[in-house]
């Protein structure tokens, strides 16, 4: 009774024109947290819905049931920037169970292979969160903010582990620490060692600024490698509201001026200034030393 109800649910909308594909995903038990709590999730990806992401709530026979119709156009921004792993996770789990011309299908595929444009993309945003996480980590420690230091070291190294996982080819999932334990037991093993140290707090956060200090440092030019690639199409001197004009930068463009000023520090980058209409006032403009 449960399958007949919840294909109901979910039928009628796959006639629809613009619907891509429905993903159905039922809570087994150990399910919930993918779930949000709910019996079962059914996800509808639309070719330029009304709104990009829609919810609504149904109780079939006492069967909880969250239905999100999604523009694709989101599905495909979450897969490179990825701000919400929980989508992932059902397209990962989730049983197909509509997919016009193998739209999903297609999807699932591009997860599984990873591929090169989308893995050099997604380090270089998982690079710029790590730096942000890393600057703003340093200057609380600084100022004797011990707690709130340690939570943005912690999540520098996150997203060093994510960096670390992606190097290798695969996508992030939401045990990372368990594929970073396989994949790169140094960067697992400094994370055991935070967790389990005897030592002070702020000892602690010593330990985590020098470790992400030289994570930073060796993966300067692999983790900046996309927008490398973006400034390197043109032979010219960039300014940053051209930089800001890349299509593909929008998705770290929040962070696009740490990263150039990172940038400049270590001698990939140099400043040029560029005389403007007023005296004494110069445009600064960004050119590779060595690229």
């Amino acid at each position: 009774m449960a399958d007949i109800l919840l294909r109901q649910l979910y039928q009628d909308r796959a006639s629809e024109p613009d619907t891509c594909a429905i993903l159905l995903l039922e809570n087994g038990g150990e399910t919930s947290s993918i779930t949000d709590g709910f019996d079962a999730v059914i996800l509808v990806l639309k070719e330029k819905p009304e709104k990009n992401w829609e919810i609504k709530h149904y109780n079939l026979d006492n069967i909880n049931v969250a239905l999100h119709i999604l523009d694709e156009e989101v599905l495909h921004y979450t897969l490179i920037v990825g701000n919400n792993r929980r989508l992932v996770d059902w397209l990962v789990s989730g049983k197909i169970v509509f997919d016009r011309n193998e739209f999903l299908a297609n999807v699932k595929e591009r997860i599984e292979t990873f591929p090169p444009g989308d893995r050099t993309k997604k380090m270089t945003i998982q690079f710029t969160k790590m730096l942000r996480r890393f600057e703003e980590g340093k200057v609380l420690f600084i100022k004797g903010h011990y707690f709130d230091a340690y939570s943005n070291m912690m999540h520098a190294l996150h997203h060093l582990a994510r960096l670390a996982v992606i190097r290798q080819g695969y996508y992030p999932e939401v045990t990372v620490w368990e594929q970073v334990r396989k994949i790169e037991p140094e960067t697992y093993k400094l994370y055991q060692e935070l967790l389990k140290s005897e030592e002070t707090l702020e000892k602690r956060i010593e330990l985590l600024i020098l470790a992400t200090e030289f994570a930073i440092h060796s993966k300067t030019i692999e983790g900046s490698q996309h927008l490398i690639d973006c400034m390197k199409r043109e032979e010219k001197e960039w300014s940053v509201a051209d930089i800001m004009k890349i299509p593909e930068v929008e998705d770290y463009k929040i962070d696009i001026e740490l990263l150039l000023n990172f940038l400049v520090e270590k001698n990939i980058l140099r400043i040029l200034h560029k005389p403007s209409k007023a005296a004494r006032i110069h445009h600064i403009r960004y050119k590779f030393n060595f690229l």
